[in-house]
């Protein structure tokens, strides 16, 4: 088995080497060698060394074998395409609306129910993926990222360590939280609760959260939130900290019989083997109940 991927460059494009070029698609060193030690980069059907330039129009072909990944084949056993929802596909990328309620992935070899299970069920046997690149909590709805195939795995790995790749939230919080701002306390574990987290706690970890408040309820605001760091937790905890914890939140609030109001809303990132283009956002629909509470 293989994977290829063919791309047109624009007639606009800058010449550079061929290693500038896998560098600037945001490949990482490893596979950039593996690529040039079996000369599995064509130009215009031709190898070309890693030093020749590339010039508009050429047409540039990579070739990935399983032996470049860690792990080229989830072991993820398939459960029911029944409630995947898509909200985006291509050849190599895609994000579903994942439902309240639904663990993202497997803890345990063999479980089956969650998001990823349902996920290789729709994708069918002829698929290698899903491949996970973002997470959500249980009883967190929304945007959740994947890809179909491993060659775009260390690309898109990459693109979110590097904060190409936005995640916006819409959150109901108690309280009344007013105007915009940033949370910028680092969060580590709680050493009293291996479950949760804590700001300043065991091992603190640099945490950015930028809140907006949208509308507001008697004791309830709905907040827009963009993550800038992804620790566990990370929303939830800095919340919490601030005095305005999710509502239905069961680790970080108030016993309360509402569910978690936490919506994974907009994702937004750049496709892999482009250069300088226009992010891709994707928008997840707010469930209809996400206001009752």
């Amino acid at each position: 088995m293989h994977w290829t991927y063919t791309r047109h460059l624009p007639p606009d494009f800058t010449p550079r080497s061929v290693r500038q070029l896998l560098t600037d698609w945001w490949l990482p060193s490893h596979l950039v060698h593996s690529l040039r030690i079996a000369q599995r980069v064509l130009v215009n059907d031709h190898y070309r060394s890693m030093n020749q330039l590339v010039q508009p129009n050429d047409r540039v072909t990579l070739t990935f074998l399983p032996a470049d990944f860690a792990h080229p084949f989830p072991d993820v056993a398939p459960d029911s395409a029944a409630t995947v929802s898509v909200l985006y596909e291509t050849a190599d990328l895609l994000v579903i609306n994942k439902t309240r309620g639904s663990k993202t992935h497997p803890n345990q070899p063999g479980e089956r129910g969650t998001t990823l299970n349902h996920v290789a069920a729709y994708l069918g046997a002829d698929q290698p993926g899903p491949y996970i690149l973002s997470r959500l909590d249980q009883e967190t709805t929304g945007a959740l990222l994947m890809t179909k195939t491993p060659g775009v795995v260390p690309i898109m790995v990459r693109l979110i360590a590097e904060k190409r790749v936005q995640r916006t939230y819409l959150a109901w919080v108690h309280g009344r939280l007013s105007g915009h701002g940033t949370f910028t306390d680092p969060l580590g574990r709680d050493p009293h609760d291996k479950r949760k987290r804590l700001v300043n706690g065991v091992h603190p970890q640099r945490a950015i959260t930028h809140y907006q408040a949208v509308d507001h309820r008697p004791d309830a605001t709905l907040v827009q939130l963009r993550l800038e760091t992804g620790r566990t937790h990370q929303l939830r905890v800095h919340l919490a900290a601030s005095g305005h914890p999710l509502i239905g939140d069961p680790l970080y609030g108030s016993p309360s019989q509402a569910r978690l109001r936490l919506h994974c809303w907009q994702l937004s990132f750049p496709q892999p083997f482009t250069l300088d283009t226009p992010p891709t956002t994707v928008t997840a629909p707010v469930p209809t109940d996400f206001d009752q509470f």
